[in-house]
């Protein structure tokens, strides 16, 4: 019976998201065998009811991580590099100013700053991974019912009736993870009674590889390379607005939100026409106490969540990836042991604080909407980019390069 099954093995991943898919896929290229769970299906196509239409800009070092888990050369034929990230200040000293300032990949290295994908396409290309993948058990439709631990090894047990024992589980269930909450681990969380839009449009100036984000108040207005839709040039939308004002937004007709969506990205690209769906989500900012317990450790939003400016989110996730699959690849035999998750919590958590910090800072520079306050983040804008040294700093820090 499903009830008094009992599976060994090395890693569970509790959380198939994006981040969890993507463990699943390094782990199991790695050579470790994994058993990964999630209570819903993955939506893994652009059409399907639940879709995620919002996309993902991954940064150099993801890219590398993907690359090693066998998933990027799937998702490269289909990701739209992002060679300059361009900053327009629309407040500015000045009365209706519009302040440029293009920060260009190729001051820093031969390759763009990163590659946009769709975040259903990333779900669906990593699914297929996994079908490649012996060593790993994917549970779609399956939660994480159950978590107890033990010097030795970790317990799980899963909705399907079965009993898992592993040497690590890895909290890739969101940010109300219920890996964390069975730790006993603590959150810190900032509400900034905002919320988030995201859409896809077109538009009739093509975006050549350039990620706009416009700096108002309320929030950055963001635009993100896509690949051309019906032979016209396609960009994601990330709008940013206090709470009230996203809740409006979103109620609009479609040609009154195309008006308001055109005029709020200064018509850098031209008149927008909206091509999806509209979603929406709160912003919030929110780091765990801790990175690790007891045979588990926690990643992506379960540890750390930020409000979507710089392309932060996903990128800081697969650097958690990326630092636990060194600390295992370098024994495996100490896989979940406390000494291994020491030393991950001591690589990742003063460095996931650090950059929630940045981000706090710069979504309340661009949500300033008095005069005073819009002319200081416009001069500070230019100093950072006006002197080399400094732009080149910020640029290598945004890519979590060294």
């Amino acid at each position: 019976m499903a009830g008094l099954q009992t599976i060994s093995t090395d890693i569970v991943i509790s959380g198939g998201g994006v981040a969890g898919l993507a463990a699943a896929c390094a782990f199991g290229t790695a050579g470790f065998s994994v058993l990964c769970t999630d209570p819903e299906p993955p939506v893994i196509s652009a059409e399907a009811e639940g879709a995620d239409l919002r996309s993902t800009a991954l940064l150099q070092p993801a890219v590398a991580v993907l690359s090693d888990a066998g998933v990027w050369p799937r998702l490269a034929p289909a990701a739209t590099p992002l060679e300059v990230m361009r900053i327009v200040d629309a407040g500015g000293p000045f009365p209706d100013a519009r302040r440029v300032k293009d920060f260009a990949a190729a001051d820093i290295s031969d390759q763009p700053f990163g590659w946009n994908v769709p975040n259903w396409l990333l779900r669906r290309e990593m699914v297929a991974r996994l079908a490649e993948l012996p060593a790993v058990d994917f549970r779609p439709g399956t939660a994480t019912t159950g978590l107890t631990t033990r010097e030795s090894e970790a317990r799980v047990r899963l909705s399907d009736g079965a009993r898992v024992k592993a040497r690590l589980v890895i909290g890739a269930d969101g940010r109300d993870s219920a890996v964390r909450r069975a730790l006993g681990i603590g959150v810190r969380t900032v509400r900034y009674g905002q919320s988030a839009l995201a859409f896809a449009v077109t538009h009739p100036v093509p975006h050549q590889n350039v990620s706009t984000e416009i700096h108002r108040s309320g929030g950055p207005f963001t635009l993100v390379p896509l690949p051309d839709r019906d032979r016209l040039p396609a960009s994601a939308v990330v709008w940013m607005e206090t709470s009230a004002e996203a809740a409006r937004l979103a109620a609009l007709a479609v040609p009154e939100f195309e008006t308001a969506m055109s005029e709020r990205s200064c018509h850098v690209l031209g008149p927008l026409t909206l091509v999806s769906r509209r979603s929406r989500w709160p912003v919030i900012a929110q780091v765990a106490d801790r990175m690790a317990g007891e045979r588990t450790a926690l990643m992506a939003e379960a540890a750390h969540v930020l409000p979507p400016i710089g392309a932060q989110g996903l990128n800081m996730s697969l650097a958690d990836l990326a630092a636990l699959l060194d600390l295992a690849r370098a024994d495996p035999a100490a896989i979940g042991s406390a000494p291994m998750l020491d030393r991950y919590t001591r690589a990742r958590h003063w460095e996931v604080r650090a950059r929630v910090l940045g981000v706090d800072a710069l979504n309340r520079a661009a949500m300033a909407a008095a005069p005073p306050l819009r002319d200081l983040r416009a001069l500070a804008l230019d100093g950072m980019h006006g002197f080399a040294p400094v732009r080149r700093g910020l640029m290598r820090a945004g890519l979590g390069l060294r």
